[in-house]
Order: C-alpha cells, then sequence, then structure tokens
C-alpha cells in the first residue's frame, strides 16, 4: 500500500521524530551536537521555518518545527543529508545515517503546541538520564528558562501563552515544565488521531485537510518539472522520453520522477506517458534517486537547481 502524503499548509506546526539508521548513535559528543545546531540555525535562515522545541538524544532527535511555504520533506532532507556528510567524514564512515523516513505528526497548535513543548523538552527525564531538565544542556529548556542563547529556537509565541513580560513568562514556564515532571509517555504525540498523520479534532483535521488541498492545487504541471530538469541537466526533451540508459538521461528520469511523486498533485503515470516509460521503471528510478540524495552532493545541488526552475514548485 503507497504511504499517506504529508499533511503541508503554511503554518503547519509538525512533532518530528528522526532516529539513528537501526538504532546506531547520531551524536557522539559535543562537537556532533553542536554542528547539529549550526545546519538547524541555517535551515531556518534558508528555508523560514520556526522551531519551538528541540531535544538531542544519542541515537534519535525530537523537533517541533512549524513551516511556511516550503514544505517538512524538502527542509529535513536537507538537514539530514548535510548531517549525514558531516558525520560520514568526521567518522570516516559512508552509507545512511538516519532511518530511511522521518516520523512527522501534524499537531493542532492551538490545542497542543505547549504540551508538545514539554513533552519534547522532558525526553531525558523519561529516558533517566537527569532528574531536571534544566540539566541536560542539549534541548531547548535551558534557552526558555534564560540560561543560553539560541537565537534560531522561537520562544515568543509559547512566551506569550504565559504572561505578557519576558520574566512572567520565563516563571510560568518553569512552573509549567515542573507540573509535567510525573508525565510518562503520550502515545498521542507520536500515533495522532488521524491515520497516524495528524492530532487533532476534526474541525481541525478538516481544516487541514482543506488548506493541504489547496496548496497541492498549486503545484507545478508535469511539463514544467520535464522543461526544468532538462533544462539544469542539459539534455533535450528527445533525450529524457528515450530508451536510453546512459547515466545523465536516466538519473534526469529519476529527477523528475522524484519530483512528481513529491508533488501529490500529479500522478507518476501521467509522467510514464509523456516519457515513455512504464510505472514501475519509473517508481524505481525515483527511489534510487531519493537514496542518492543522501550522500551525494552533487546530485543534491542538481535536484535544488531543478527545484528553483519553477518557483511554483516550492510552495
Amino acid at each position: 500500500m503507497p504511504r499517506k502524503p504529508r499533511i503541508h499548509f503554511p503554518g503547519a506546526l509538525y512533532h518530528v521524530i528522526l532516529r539513528g539508521n537501526h538504532g546506531q548513535v547520531v551524536f557522539s559528543d559535543a562537537a556532533d551536537r553542536s554542528r547539529f545546531y549550526l545546519l538547524l540555525q541555517e535551515g531556518t535562515v534558508r528555508f523560514g521555518h520556526r522551531i519551538h522545541a528541540f531535544c538531542l538524544m544519542s541515537n534519535h532527535l525530537h523537533l517541533a518545527v512549524q513551516v511556511r511555504e516550503v514544505p517538512l520533506p524538502r527542509i529535513m532532507q536537507n538537514l539530514g543529508f548535510r548531517y549525514t556528510q558531516y558525520f560520514n567524514r568526521r567518522y570516516k564512515k559512508t552509507g545512511h545515517l538516519f532511518q530511511g523516513r522521518y516520523k512527522a505528526l501534524l499537531v493542532d497548535a492551538d490545542s497542543y503546541l505547549l504540551e508538545l513543548v514539554r513533552y519534547i523538552h522532558l525526553n531525558p527525564n523519561r529516558a533517566g538520564m537527569v532528574e531536571q531538565p534544566e540539566s541536560y544542556p542539549w534541548s531547548g529548556h535551558r534557552a526558555y528558562l534564560g540560561l543560553e542563547s539560541l537565537p534560531w529556537l522561537t520562544t515568543d509565541w509559547v512566551y506569550g501563552q504565559f504572561a505578557p513580560d519576558a520574566d512572567g513568562a520565563r516563571r510560568r514556564y518553569e512552573q509549567f515544565m515542573a507540573d509535567g515532571l510525573p508525565e510518562g509517555y503520550r502515545g498521542d504525540f507520536h500515533r495522532g488521531s488521524f491515520e497516524g498523520r495528524a492530532l487533532g479534532d476534526d474541525n481541525f483535521i478538516e481544516e487541514a485537510l482543506t488548506r493541504a488541498e489547496e496548496v497541492i492545487k498549486k503545484h507545478p504541471s508535469i511539463q514544467s518539472i520535464i522543461s526544468a530538469v532538462c533544462c539544469v541537466c542539459r539534455i533535450s526533451p528527445t533525450e529524457i522520453a528515450s530508451r536510453s540508459k546512459v547515466r545523465k538521461i536516466s538519473e534526469a528520469r529519476g529527477i523528475a520522477a522524484l519530483l512528481v511523486r513529491e508533488a501529490e498533485g500529479i500522478a507518476l503515470k501521467e509522467l510514464g506517458k509523456l516519457l515513455n516509460q512504464d510505472l514501475s521503471s519509473l517508481s524505481q528510478a525515483a527511489r534510487r534517486v531519493e537514496l542518492r540524495l543522501r550522500e551525494d552532493s552533487c546530485l543534491q545541488e542538481r535536484f535544488e537547481a531543478v527545484r528553483n526552475d519553477f518557483p511554483t514548485c516550492q510552495a
């Protein structure tokens, strides 16, 4: 059964969980976590999203990410790719660092953001690593308390729920965290209330799906994707629609197939008709490109260049 698409619309908030492949350690020391901080900061500048909370453990991490126009898959692909490059260079490794697909649960911000921030920041407590959350140095909790400065962490929304002044907001936030210390694992922040994709009441789900559908309608046409791929990869429309197995051409077909698959509003079957390719071949080509994107910086640059060649693809 094909996996469900992400529910995306500007302003969407997600609980993101990214785990090491086969449970492997992804953060060995402070240098690793500091590099991840840098990538988080660069991502917020480049893509315009907000990070309301985070916690970096040893073999996984939690984020509360609120997107704007750029969808979460693009944000996470860039973050995972760049950190994997760093990690593999430092430790002289190859291959995948993270599990194939991260967990991302759409969350009703109005109803659950405060509780989600608390749940993420108390992860080290639930794991028995610390008694007080401020004792753990690699989450957003200390920044909320004013004990360190993280310019890329958005704190004003949470503060605004507690008090109009910063000092009062910090005090009430600290008490809110203390009240949650006895709280254990919450399945709703992992499974959601709708198909494992979203957490919220029926009204929120209905509105989210409607807004996501409106975004899908703005996706690029198949023809615009083919034109952009041909331009960036420097091949002709005749070549991409041929049966050639030359790597440059087959890679271009894979890029086009992956972009069509991500667009959600258009079908891979339609691309197959235009390129004279069967659905299975295009699906396999998309998968090959998707896997290589995590390790091949040149391919990543070409893929990003294609996306940038048609502005509507970034919506």
